[in-house]
């Protein structure tokens, strides 16, 4: 029996991921050593799983599926700039999500339970809505960071439509992780 690396995630728009990608070359003049999360996978997750029995996924999925079918999709707007634990101490360069953040919170909470019912842990963090653009690598003088961070906490990156939840599996490899959809899970 093989295990999977799974997490659920609301995808983005090309519009906003090419938002993204600028957010993330305005970031990198910085000068500070980010290792950036590639285009293609910048997402919002909403639940990470970690190792999960491949025979297990379906059931999963069931979840995901039984939890959004009755929630209509919703508008989710990307702003804000900030990091993770503290501007002081940045591992985790994230943007935000205005709009939105509150469906992500409920759908997050629904799905909790369940999939707590089936033996996977709870977060130890309070669950905030964010897209990871970047993870800090080494020790380094944040004041530059901290600043830019700062300037760009009121950046926008644009509205879309959040009209499905996905299960994802992610490989991680030298290169960085491959993401792979697993199964689908429309709103309303």
């Amino acid at each position: 029996m093989s295990r999977i690396r799974t997490f659920l995630a609301v995808d983005l728009s090309n519009e906003i991921r090419a938002e993204l990608v600028g957010l993330q070359d305005r970031l990198a003049r910085t000068g500070v050593e980010i290792k950036w999360t590639d285009p293609e996978n910048l997402h919002i997750t909403l639940i990470f799983l970690g190792e999960v029995e491949d025979r297990e996924i379906p059931r999963v999925c069931r979840i995901a599926q039984d939890i959004v079918a009755r929630r209509p999709a919703f508008r989710l707007t990307v702003s804000g700039v900030g990091c993770f634990p503290h501007p002081r101490r940045p591992r985790i360069v994230w943007a935000g999500i205005g709009a939105g953040s509150t469906e992500l919170v409920e759908i997050h909470d629904a799905l909790e339970t369940p999939l707590l019912e089936l033996g996977y842990r709870r977060e130890e963090r309070r669950f905030t809505p964010h897209i990871t653009l970047g993870r800090v690598k080494g020790d380094f003088s944040t004041d530059r960071l901290a600043t830019v961070l700062a300037k760009l906490a009121d950046w926008q990156g644009g509205e879309m439509a959040a009209s499905e939840l996905l299960v994802m599996s992610s490989e991680l490899t030298r290169e960085g992780p491959i993401y792979t959809v697993l199964g689908r899970a429309p709103l309303a």
